[in-house]
């Protein structure tokens, strides 16, 4: 396609409902994402939604503005299935002819977007963080190398499939309306049922931690686990001052590498923290509006996770810590377990 006739592009957005029918919000966002770049090439776009019942989520949206609006679903189209949620997202695809085609960046469509493209002959980029479109341009920015490398592409190639990370765009909001979608598909081929899906399972935690939308994310350092001031380690009231915080103020859970590797080190650990609560470059890079850090000593693989906090704080004992040059918009020198208790005895008033 040459770039001179980007404006004749075809939009399409494709989302999966959740477990109560309805879109969540990082498919709201994306929704935002088509609705934006629709505007900036004077187009209109399409809606193709995919679940064991998609009239909740179609009536959600129904005052989007979409042209038209898609629909595959069934029994077989409820749980996240490779086989199945492909052939759900080329049928709607091939429907609708979209030379764009833009879907939340969950793991559910991160894991079959590349994969449909490669069937329709397509291109696909994951991890998007922005897409602009002008009567001649159309780019896609996503980060490289763990957020240190901000990449603009743009193809001429079609379609192009883009999996948009949450926490760029503001999810859509808007009043519920009834549409009449054109359904797709109500059962999947016997060959996309050969996987059975017995059932979900959760990392043994005992507690939710990770909270994506949670204003605050607070980020525990091994420096919790470590001997104090009076020479003895006193785990379990950190436990208990930690999970007193989540409790009181709703935020999230971040740890550091030393943090979740201790119970590899047959060091007695938190079971309410897993790897998949560590943040930095071998982890993961969290959108949330505030951080507090807390016995993390803030060295540059764990503040590169924090490039998307927009307000960070840290408490530490340690003036000259990492968190100091730099790192912090505002340091407390002072012990955590002293800070926290407070906090958590005024949070209770």
């Amino acid at each position: 396609m040459d770039q001179g006739e980007l404006s004749m592009d075809k939009i399409l957005l494709i989302a999966h409902t959740e477990a109560n029918g309805s879109l969540s919000k990082a498919s709201l966002e994306a929704l935002t994402c088509a609705k934006d770049l629709a505007a900036s090439l004077s187009t209109t776009f399409a809606v193709g939604v995919f679940g064991e019942n998609t009239a909740k989520a179609l009536e959600q949206i129904g005052s989007c503005g979409a042209e038209k609006y898609l629909s595959v679903s069934g029994a077989d189209f409820k749980d996240a299935r490779y086989a199945t949620d492909s052939y759900a997202v080329e049928g709607i695809y091939r429907k609708a002819q979209a030379s764009i085609v833009i879907a939340a960046g969950t793991s559910r469509m991160n894991r079959v977007i590349p994969g449909v493209a490669h069937r329709v002959e397509g291109v696909a980029e994951l991890h998007v963080s922005s897409i602009a479109g002008s009567a001649t341009e159309l780019t896609a920015t996503r980060w490289l190398y763990r957020q240190r490398i901000e990449a603009v592409i743009t193809r001429a190639s079609r379609p192009w499939f883009l999996g948009v990370d949450s926490g760029n765009y503001t999810a859509w909001t808007g009043s519920t309306s009834a549409v009449t979608a054109e359904s797709v598909a109500t059962e999947a081929p016997a060959a996309c049922k050969r996987s059975k899906v017995v059932g979900l399972e959760s990392p043994g935690s005992g507690e939710q931690t990770i909270k994506p939308d949670a204003e605050l994310l607070m980020v525990a350092g091994a420096g919790w686990t470590k001997k104090q001031a009076d020479g003895t380690v006193h785990a379990q009231e950190a436990r208990k001052t930690i999970l007193g915080f989540l409790s009181k103020s709703g935020a999230s859970l971040g740890g550091s590498k030393a943090m979740v590797d201790l119970d590899s080190e047959n060091r007695e650990a938190f079971n309410f923290m897993t790897h998949l609560n560590q943040i930095g470059q071998t982890g993961t890079s969290p959108r949330h509006q505030k951080g507090l850090s807390t016995c993390c000593h803030g060295e540059e693989p764990h503040a590169v996770g924090w490039r998307f906090i927009n307000e960070r704080r840290a408490v530490n004992l340690d003036a000259n810590c990492g968190w100091a040059r730099g790192k912090a918009d505002v340091l407390y020198v002072a012990d955590a377990f002293a800070v926290m208790a407070k906090v958590n005895e005024l949070l209770s008033k």
